[in-house]
């Protein structure tokens, strides 16, 4: 409130210093006149007071004063346990009587705030890490000077994750009251996750562990049931509160989706946290290549020192050694240091290769027509084919009149081109994530050697990713049934792994042309990827065109989000989005989908959903606070209060009032004009003057 304060001031004319000797000197010099009853002395005392206070200079003060409010502060908890049956109803409740009786009090303003998990998590902690309201607080008050902060009133079920012990960890002195959202004796069930894998080795088994937690039930065992991706859902037995693990396997490469589900119980606090869903990336122990050249030449040895140099690929190599222009007789079996073994290979253990090359085979007998059949059989159910084609390949014994030519992308003239030729990209090749990424490829040519011979081939199906001499197709790509298939049409890749000409991205390019035939994920060029940062997803959707698209964002709540994919790099998209639950969320794109997992792995606004009192009492007892439960007690009245009175008491809150206040002006009047003071000095002591001649 603003008012006026009238006080007396003094601003003395000497300093103290010489103050002080002069009071000491007229005390002794009239302790001394008293004590002889000299005549006058009381008009020297006089005489002595009246200099004394003009040396002081009284002065009479009257200060304008304008009331500066305080600040409380209405903290209310928006977190997902929030939702649980009556709680939002209560809340909201509460906080529109607790608005009205602050409302009516003084010089106080009121600041509110709905704390949702994201406010309260900040911007790279990890969603399910807690209700977070202090520091929410905290940034609400953080331009509100400390000695202004009236009180807090949190508006919660009192599962608060960060609160504070103690004033000091408070970080400033004022009361913190909370409303109690739900019911005392709340008893609930859950899933509490010990051990996840995060990788796993398709068909190999990993162990995933956890237990099931229930405030009613002190032993006794709760059906758990547990469902990975599309198989069938196994059953399982599992005692209350003890460590259970169970095996599984993933059946294909990729990511897994595993949900555990517990049985509900009759009375549970909520069914939310029954379930716990994980996500396994399942990967393939060893890719297994077989690489079949059909005679030796420069670049079989790049072929060879790429595929050993990847270690994830178990490789198998067999090399004809009879050249084409060699007159010899030698049956093939004889001439073969070890006898090519042609059945083992294509018909016993064929489909347990994950791709197969052929580099620069023709036909020659070596492997008979129906094992070729097997081949394109092999192909078309899931399989995956690379043709490395040299010259013989333009020619009628060329693979391509074979039963494998039926899921060639190409077909070739029967010209070769024998001239010096750069290799560029197509538009598909900057798209492509085999090609798109590959050093040098947007220069305009590619700082690349040269190549000096490509076998002709009309364009037919498939994407042609690089282009070589004349702009003839060089590198195709293409899906054949279930399996895929690559050509590249010369066989003088070996120039770039030897340097010539400064080299070029040889092995780069084989890495990736046999991880996209062996379906690598992270290669498919239509595909949609996702990833956790602190509490955003990172969405990138791979395309061969740019365009704009929005995908869908499901929650493990169900909730659904919307997020527009701005195209960035060519073929790619990107966006983000900020999310507050921890768990699987699913992200949706048309036909595609992918799953990424954020945040805690076991959230703990789930883990202790119950209402309760516990976590709040220390710092509500270190403040001068109080704790009431909405549902149980009526709420309290806000009163303001002194800072060094009690701050609560039964049935009330206090608000601190700091009494705070700026001067908009000052009036001064002096108490004791110099003339006054000259006139009283000089009339005092003809006074005594006078008194002591008589």
């Amino acid at each position: 409130m603003s008012g006026t304060v009238t006080d007396i001031a003094f601003a003395p004319l000497l300093p103290l210093w010489l103050l002080a000797p002069y009071a000491v000197l007229a005390a002794g010099l009239l302790i001394h006149a008293f004590a002889r009853r000299a005549p006058g002395t009381l008009w020297r005392t006089a005489t002595l007071v009246a200099l004394g206070v003009a040396l002081a200079n009284p002065t009479l003060v009257r200060e304008r004063r304008e009331a500066l409010p305080d600040v409380a502060l209405v903290v209310v908890d928006g977190s997902a346990s929030q939702a649980i049956g009556e709680r939002t109803g209560q809340g909201e409740a509460a906080l529109a009587q607790v608005l009205e009786r602050l409302g009516r009090l003084d010089n106080l303003d009121v600041r509110t705030i709905t704390v949702d998990p994201l406010a309260a998590t900040g911007e790279d902690a990890l969603p399910g890490s807690g209700t977070r309201l202090f520091e929410a607080a905290s940034r609400a008050l953080a331009d509100v000077p400390r000695e202004a902060i009236s009180g807090i009133v949190l508006i919660t079920d009192g599962a608060v994750h960060d609160a504070p012990e103690t004033q000091e960890g408070l970080g400033f002195d004022t009361p913190v009251h909370a409303l109690l959202t739900g019911h005392r004796g709340e008893s609930d069930r859950r899933i509490e996750l010990l051990e996840t894998p995060r990788y796993g080795i398709v068909d190999k088994p990993v162990t995933l562990a956890f237990r099931v937690l229930d405030d009613s039930a002190a032993g006794g065992s709760v059906t758990v049931t547990m469902a990975i991706g599309g198989q069938e859902p196994l059953t399982y037995d599992v005692p209350v509160g003890e460590r259970y693990e169970v095996r599984f396997a993933a059946d294909h490469a990729g990511m897994s989706v595993v949900r555990l589900d517990a049985a509900e119980r009759e009375g549970e606090l909520t069914a939310i946290n029954n379930s716990a869903v994980i996500a396994v990336n399942g990967i393939r122990e060893n890719l297994k290549v077989l690489l079949i050249s059909g005679e030796v030449h420069s670049g079989e040895r790049v072929w060879r020192n790429s595929l050993k140099s990847d270690t994830s690929v178990e490789l198998v190599h067999f090399t004809i050694l009879r050249p084409p222009e060699k007159p010899d007789n030698t049956p093939i079996r004889e001439l073969a240091l070890i006898s090519f073994p042609v059945r083992e290979l294509f018909e016993v253990k064929l489909h347990e290769f994950d791709l197969i090359i052929f580099d620069r085979y023709r036909k020659r007998g070596v492997i008979p027509e129906a094992y070729l059949q097997a081949v394109a059989d092999y192909v078309l159910a899931g399989g995956a084919m690379l043709i490395a084609a040299g010259p013989d390949f333009a020619t009628p014994v060329g693979l391509h009149n074979t039963v494998l030519g039926e899921l060639m992308p190409l077909r070739p003239t029967g010209v070769v081109l024998e001239e010096p030729f750069h290799v560029t990209p197509t538009d598909l090749g900057l798209r492509h994530p085999v090609t798109a990424d590959l050093p040098g490829i947007a220069g305009d040519p590619p700082p690349w050697g040269r190549w000096f011979r490509q076998v002709d081939a009309e364009p037919g199906q498939g994407d042609v990713l690089l282009d070589g001499a004349q702009g003839r197709p060089l590198l195709v790509l293409m899906r054949a049934g279930e399996g895929r298939v690559a050509e590249l049409l010369s066989d003088q890749m070996w120039l770039w792994a030897r340097g010539f000409e400064g080299g070029g991205p040889s092995q780069e390019l084989l890495r990736r042309l046999a991880h996209w035939l062996m379906k690598e994920p992270e290669l498919e060029e239509n595909a949609i990827g996702a990833r956790a940062l602190g509490n955003r997803i990172l969405i990138v959707r791979q395309s061969l065109e740019d365009r704009q698209e929005a995908v869908t964002v499901i929650a493990p709540s169900g909730a659904t989000g919307e997020v527009m994919l701005e195209p960035g790099a060519p073929g790619r998209a990107s966006g983000e989005i900020a999310v507050g639950e921890a768990g699987l969320y699913r992200v949706v794109a048309g036909d595609l989908e992918t799953v990424v997992s954020v945040g805690e792995r076991n959230p703990l606004e789930w883990q202790s959903p119950q209402a309760g009192e516990d976590l709040l009492a220390p710092i509500a007892e270190a403040s001068g606070g109080r704790i009431t439960w909405i549902a149980d007690d009526r709420l309290p009245s806000i009163r303001r209060v002194a800072p060094e009175r009690d701050r609560s008491g039964q049935g009330w809150i206090g608000m601190l009032d700091h009494a705070r206040y700026i001067v908009r002006g000052i009036d001064s009047l002096p108490l004791l004009p110099p003339w006054l003071a000259l006139l009283l000095f000089v009339g005092g002591l003809a006074a005594a003057w006078r008194a002591e001649g008589r």
